[in-house]
């Protein structure tokens, strides 16, 4: 059973606002960047990668 807690655990961590609305961020600005010409997925990476360092470790 206990595995079964740290499951709703995890998933009542990862489906809080902040979580679900960094993750909708996310997702917007890698559309966006993503569509450029010439910007690839590791050069979008590493251009997004410094944003998450001001993030709490559960948001990042």
């Amino acid at each position: 059973m206990e595995l079964f807690h740290n499951l709703a655990t995890g998933f009542g961590v990862a489906f809080t606002f902040t979580n679900l609305l960094y993750c909708l961020i996310g997702c917007i600005l890698g559309t966006l960047i993503g569509v450029l010409p010439g910007i690839g997925p590791v050069a979008t990476i590493a251009m997004l990668l410094p944003a998450t360092y001001a993030l709490p470790p559960v948001s990042a």
